[in-house]
């Protein structure tokens, strides 16, 4: 198998074989295919490896051609991300994305420091830091390689660097890691010499916010029929696609092109919904059904709570945000809503502080079930005063606008109708 450098030098010599054979746009624009045909012949030609092996030290050694060919690599990979961060509604942009060769040029100077502060070693040739916080089998400190042999350097030295960066270049006061919580060792000797050398001081937190993994019905990791990994950008074609036909069911008379956005919109916020609603630190079956239900607790029932929500100003002829009427209490069910808006601020706090989204969803959920009870119980529009009138509306008002601003906390976004 190739590891992370082989397969840079792999998927470059490969570029470059292609490039020859004029087939190199092409092959790229899908590169799931490209990766595997390098992969394919990087086994079964000897002359091939051959050359990508020389590529990986070429790289690694600051070669201009090498650099050039990885950087059309690393390029469209980024571009063909972009297009899924922007169609997921995720901020991210280029400018966000630093990747591990940033850190590069620090990785000498770390050895070298680790070593005069007496916390790396030289041990068989490879320099080592010995941790007592850990041990091996044998009850000994572990080691924790930091430089190979042959000069190379590991991911712990680069989460080192990455970490050293955060602190010193971006004046982070606050760093959370969402990453596999298979990781959970790996980054915890990295913080652990991290704070020996003193690179990042005890009052910035270093968390590692771990998550579970996504399973197929059969209660094992969700992949394709025919045993692949599920792309992401097919995924939310599906979901699109089964959302299409929900909208249109449900819509006969919309013009095609208000479907169409609107299936993209609950399509997308049903996928990222039904991830967000789930503890991130379990397990959960993957179930298309359950995503696109307008019943319990996901985006398509959220959403269409939010314009059950709007529909009353429409039928009122009143404009949401122009109400400026004193909230009178004197029903349950008017109380129990109002409480409820009134924890949204404690909600934020929390997800916040424990990076827990699931948090957010749970309390939309329960607060769309509160306005459901209330518009039930509670006349607005025919309330036996203009008081109570003016005061339900001005409930009804804040529940759309807390809704809105919870759902676009986790990036789902709202329609104005369904």
């Amino acid at each position: 198998m190739a590891t992370g450098g082989t397969q840079f030098g792999m998927l470059i010599a490969f570029l470059e074989k292609q490039q020859n054979e004029d087939h190199a746009e092409m092959a790229l624009a899908d590169l799931e295919g490209f990766y595997r045909e390098a992969k394919r012949t990087y086994d079964e030609d000897p002359e091939f490896a051959e050359r990508a092996r020389s590529y990986v030290v070429k790289l690694q050694g600051g070669d201009d051609y090498c650099r050039q060919m990885w950087k059309k690599l690393v390029d469209i990979t980024m571009s063909q991300n972009q297009k899924i961060y922007d169609r997921m509604n995720v901020t991210l942009t280029r400018n966000d994305v630093m990747g591990e060769s940033l850190y590069n040029d620090m990785l000498p100077g770390i050895v070298s420091d680790l070593k005069q502060k007496g916390l790396a070693v030289e041990s068989e040739g490879a320099t080592v830091v010995f941790l007592d916080e850990f041990q091996n089998k044998e009850g000994e400190p572990m080691g924790v390689i930091i430089q190979k042999k042959d000069g190379g350097y590991l991911y712990t030295t680069t989460d080192i660097a990455c970490a050293k960066y955060r602190y010193e270049t971006l004046k982070a006061d606050r760093v959370l890691y969402y990453i596999d919580s298979r990781q959970h060792q790996h980054l915890v000797q990295a913080w652990t010499i991290v704070r020996k050398a003193g690179y990042v001081p005890e009052s910035v937190p270093l968390e590692h916010h771990a998550f579970g993994m996504m399973l197929g019905k059969d209660g094992r990791p969700f992949k394709t029929r025919s045993g692949g990994t599920i792309k992401l950008s097919d995924l939310l074609d599906e979901a699109y696609q089964r959302a299409y036909t929900l909208v249109r069911e449900k819509n006969p008379e919309m013009s095609e092109a208000e479907v169409k956005t609107l299936a993209e919109v609950v399509g997308i916020s049903a996928v990222k919904y039904a991830d967000l609603s789930k503890s991130r630190t379990t397990d959960y079956i993957f179930d298309w059904d359950n995503m696109l239900a307008f019943e319990g607790n996901t985006a398509p029932y959220m959403q269409y709570a939010y314009t059950r929500v709007l529909s009353v100003f429409r039928k009122a002829g009143i404009d949401a945000d122009s109400l400026d009427a004193e909230i009178v209490i004197s029903e349950e069910r008017e109380a129990q809503l109002a409480t409820r808006l009134l924890q949204f601020e404690e909600v934020i706090t929390q997800v916040a502080r424990d990076g827990t989204p699931h948090v957010m969803c749970a309390y939309l959920y329960d607060l769309a079930g509160l306005f459901s009870g209330f518009y039930e119980h509670c006349p607005i529009l025919t309330a036996e005063s203009d008081t109570t009138r003016l005061s339900r509306l001005q409930l009804a008002a804040l529940t759309a606008k807390t809704l809105k601003q919870g759902l676009d906390t986790l990036g789902i976004d709202t329609v104005e109708r369904m």
